[in-house]
């Protein structure tokens, strides 16, 4: 009964992995090939490539699990790391909005709204 909680556990883990893992790559492919280059990061294609083997690993069903949380620590660098920068140069802030006046506090302008 223990051994099958764990499994139903890790089985869990898994999914979790393979949705990360397919946002990160589904985000990598909506961005603009030119934004990458512009925030001074690898390729669109490179982390096409490196996020694809990752989600390909993760539908493999030998459980090769180095190989996951290797694909799973690209996945994390992409949405830590290059994720925000790529989002800042291709302009995909919050609703358009001005960003960066010198009255905004860190829940928004102190000014009201003017």
């Amino acid at each position: 009964m223990l051994v099958q909680g764990f499994h139903d556990l890790l089985s869990w883990v898994y999914l979790g992995i393979l949705l990360f893992t397919v946002f990160a790559f589904g985000d990598a492919a909506f961005r603009r090939e030119d934004a990458y280059r512009a925030a001074d990061k690898q390729t669109k294609q490179f982390w096409l490539i490196i996020l694809g083997l990752a989600v390909v690993v993760n539908l493999i069903p030998v459980g090769l699990f180095f190989l996951v949380i290797i694909g799973l620590i690209a996945a994390i660098v992409y949405v830590v790391d290059v994720r925000p920068a790529v989002k800042a140069i291709s302009g995909g802030g919050r609703g358009g909005r001005r960003r960066g006046s010198s009255s905004d506090g860190p829940y928004g302008p102190f000014n009201g709204g003017r």
